[in-house]
């Protein structure tokens, strides 16, 4: 499925044949393009004159990103849909993506690019779209990983290759906040390889970026240095701005900077809290390694700080939304996946209890601290919010004999609830 892929740097559209090529292992010989360079060779071989283009080894020409995708994707059916029906769920997510959100997206985040006039009544018709659109994924991803099966297709690297710049540049925390499902797959994809190796790092925005903002900076910047190169007494100013300037860098500058990185990581604030006797990870060794009745459990409660460490009860919210196990299995495996960095503070056991659809979540949790762990960081919290909380208490026997029943795996809860399967995050 290799060929010469015609594309410039800022095609939103080439993302996603970039993506499909890495999760199908496709090399793709780029050839960068510019409307200005187009030739009677190159419209010959597609008369829209426009990018991107496809020009496949046996001599087919494609001029549509969605089409090119679809055939670097080759016969990989876990891009393309396992079945017929999963082909058509794809198929579903694509169109969905180029009508109902593209458009929308673009009308809100082309003018913080500077590529277009921005226009209030616009902005806003798109974001009260968006908030339809997006409140409808948030919906469906509920109880789903991916949006078609149990792994990345075609309708995920489209949708999330639309909605990265919109998360990237518009949609604040506060918007975030109003779908946590949508946000969690979508940070599951940003971070998977494929996309690292297209994207980059991603950076959810903090705030909405103003409209207009980037392309006035670049617009006032000649400016200023035609008034530089103008003015006779340029260079003497310059001089002393750079002493100040080179002091700063020297003395305040670079300390300020490694203090503020390691500040800034969110694992930073549990070195704030009071040393702690507990070794969570001597207790993982022992849960691993050694019987969990005789061993492990005495360990815990012999070792636990009481005042360092709290123990937490979760059930899932939206058990009615719960159908195959394999997938309640799945959802569970995607919440670790995104918690990843709080190993080092926190063990879990998720239970999953019933039949395939009638099915439950429910989980004992121990963490770090006395707040609720995964309020502490919005990358942490993707998952948490679709279940509820309940702190126990260390010295209750009900909730200690809980706690002992969850690391094993048996007792009465797990016969009356029918015990399915469990996930431990250690």
């Amino acid at each position: 499925m290799s060929g010469k892929f015609y594309t410039n740097k800022h095609n939103l559209r080439a993302k996603r044949v970039f993506v499909t090529a890495q999760y199908a292992g496709v090399k793709l010989e780029v050839v960068a393009f510019n409307a200005e360079e187009k030739n009677a060779e190159f419209v010959a071989k597609f008369p829209l004159g426009k990018v991107p283009a496809f020009e496949a080894a046996d001599g087919t020409h494609l001029f549509d990103a969605d089409a090119i995708a679809r055939f670097v994707a080759g016969e990989n059916r876990t891009l393309t849909g396992e079945t017929t029906v999963a082909a058509a769920q794809v198929q579903q997510f694509i169109g969905f993506a180029n009508n109902d959100l593209f458009p929308a997206v673009c009308t809100w985040v082309f003018p913080i690019y500077g590529a277009i006039p921005y226009n209030k009544t616009a902005v806003d018709a798109a974001k009260a779209d968006l908030t339809h659109s997006l409140g409808a994924l948030n919906t469906i991803l509920r109880t789903r990983t991916y949006l078609v099966g149990e792994r990345v297709s075609l309708a995920d690297i489209t949708v999330a290759s639309v909605l990265i710049p919109l998360f990237e540049h518009a949609a604040d925390a506060a918007v975030r906040a109003q779908f946590p499902n949508l946000t969690r797959w979508l940070t599951t994809l940003i971070n998977q390889k494929q996309f690292l190796a297209v994207f980059g790092k991603v950076q959810f925005t903090a705030t909405e970026k103003q409209a207009g903002a980037a392309a006035a900076a670049v617009a006032d910047k000649p400016k200023e240095e035609k008034k530089k190169e103008a003015a006779p007494a340029a260079e003497k100013p310059k001089e002393e701005k750079k002493k100040p300037a080179k002091k700063d860098d020297d003395e305040e500058d670079e300390p300020i900077d490694e203090e503020e990185k390691e500040s800034n990581k969110p694992e930073f604030q549990f070195t704030l809290l009071p040393k702690s006797s507990f070794d969570l990870d001597g207790f993982k060794r022992s849960y691993s390694n050694e019987d969990t009745a005789t061993k492990a459990i005495p360990h815990f409660w012999e070792h636990l700080d009481r005042e360092g460490y709290s123990i937490w009860r979760c059930d899932y919210k939206y058990p009615e939304e719960l159908k195959k196990c394999f997938m309640t299995a799945n959802l569970i495996s995607g919440f670790f996946q995104r918690i990843e960095k709080l190993r080092k503070f926190a063990f879990g056991s998720m239970c999953i209890f019933g039949t395939d659809d009638n099915n439950q979540i429910s989980g004992v949790w121990v963490t770090r601290g006395q707040d609720q762990i995964f309020s502490r960081a919005d990358d942490w919290n993707v998952d948490a919010p679709s279940y509820n909380w309940k702190k126990l208490d260390v010295n209750n026997a009900a909730d200690k004999k809980m706690v002992d029943e969850y690391l094993l795996w048996e007792g009465d809860e797990f016969k009356e609830r029918s015990f399915n399967q469990g996930k431990i995050f250690k």
